[in-house]
């Protein structure tokens, strides 16, 4: 059986490194332009120098993103930007657009290719158009069912293929929207979105101005156009058994907890069940984490079928049961834990500890020191943001574990 490759987004270098810590094969990254996540942080030249240097010490693999549609006025900033980081070692380009490929064989021939989803790939015949033109790999549309995905690999051998399997989704065809576009000026595929599908809305009738008519409402608002989220955790065994070589998670947008706690639950998924395809069932336990992460409820979306009804979240905007607070900055020589503080914590709170492997561990915080400015420890009972604080806990932890607790109510 082949061992299909865990591919995580990393919107900037803190992601990256949680990423890697957290279980990822490889990560993806955009640069500071040219991407579709031009709100991500992303990476400047350096910076993505000392991202492949931190991805290949490692063992892990770095995709650069360069997937989005430029115009004409656009083409010599491009060339210009290609000619910039073709000295780097990038595993692969994601890209979608002919002309964009065309000009990335002109400034890295050798550089692999792998086809964004943007490009909508859709059937086997364009997979096969697409191996024709020297991609390597293809992510294919997030609208293929399990039997089209499966076909597919069978039809086009020698092409790698990936499939989403968590993550936002996009009401429009594999991301490819224009009402960003006419409601902000903003282009989605330029990498520009405002997310306007997550707004609320109401109807108003034309000879009625000025009132407004819910669809569907509750105290949250109305949200017709809201997808649910992309879940396909319990559905692992079908995907590897389908033949493509990569799972990929979405959300290069998303903050470090959600990358961490995501990564942990499909990253021991997988291993148990290539370890053990017979035994393998999917833990409550895994569904649990996923459901404790903001998320707009989960569907399985179009790997059985259209979605009909069940693709759609009208109750309310996002579902959260905890919040992240920390992150392990470094462990110290004598166990001590120096913590970035990320959200108001306080003593008494009951305060999570999580690790890769679905490491967990709990404690009940009394006593904690505050760094100064200067770097002296004071003892506190509360700590804000960008606050960092030094605390002793009696089991083990690694530089890079995040802390979260149960979300206080109000």
């Amino acid at each position: 059986m082949h061992r299909p490759e865990l591919l995580a987004p990393a919107g900037n270098m803190e992601k990256l490194k949680i990423a890697v810590h957290y279980g990822a094969d490889a990560v993806y990254l955009g640069g500071q332009s040219f991407g579709l996540r031009n709100k991500a942080d992303n990476f400047s030249v350096d910076e993505m120098k000392a991202a492949l240097d931190f991805c290949h010490a490692k063992n892990v693999k770095a995709y650069l993103t360069i997937n989005s549609y430029p115009r004409n006025e656009s083409l010599p900033e491009l060339e210009d930007y290609l000619a910039q980081i073709a000295p780097l070692p990038f595993d692969a380009y994601i890209v979608a657009d002919p002309g964009v490929i065309d000009a990335v064989r002109q400034a890295s021939p050798e550089c692999e290719l792998h086809l964004s989803t943007q490009a909508n790939t859709i059937n086997w015949r364009s997979a096969r158009f697409w191996q024709q033109q020297g991609v390597r790999r293809i992510n294919l549309a997030r609208e293929m069912s399990l039997d089209n995905i499966k076909e597919t690999v069978t039809k086009v051998p020698g092409m790698e293929f990936e499939a989403f399997v968590h993550g936002a989704l996009c009401i429009s065809y594999s991301g490819r929207c224009l009402i960003s576009s006419m409601l902000t000026g903003r282009d989605a595929n330029q990498g520009e979105c405002t997310h306007p599908c997550r707004w609320s809305y109401h109807l108003v009738e034309e000879s009625r101005p000025g009132e407004y008519f819910p669809v569907v409402e509750d105290e949250n608002g109305t949200f017709i156009f809201n997808s649910r989220d992309l879940c396909l955790l319990e559905h692992i065994p079908a995907l590897v058994k389908s033949g493509v070589h990569a799972l990929k998670i979405e959300g290069r947008m998303k903050g470090i907890n959600y990358v961490a706690s995501v990564l942990r639950v499909y990253r021991q998924a997988l291993d148990e069940y290539l370890a053990d395809p017979a035994a393998w069932t999917c833990r409550p336990e895994w569904l649990e984490e996923l459901a404790k992460l903001s998320h707009r409820g989960y569907t399985t979306g179009f790997l059985f079928g259209q979605p009909r009804n069940v693709g759609q979240e009208y109750e309310s905007a996002y579902i959260r049961s905890h919040d992240f607070v920390g992150v392990v900055d470094e462990v110290q020589g004598d166990g001590t834990l120096l913590i970035s503080v990320r959200n108001r914590i306080k003593a008494g709170d009951l305060i999570e500890f999580i690790g890769p492997g679905m490491r967990n561990d709990s404690l009940t915080l009394q006593h904690f020191s505050t760094l100064s400015e200067r770097g002296a420890a004071i003892p506190a009972e509360v700590a804000n943001p960008n606050q960092r604080i030094l605390l002793t806990v009696p089991f083990t932890v690694e530089t890079g574990d995040l802390l979260r607790r149960e979300k206080i109510a109000g």
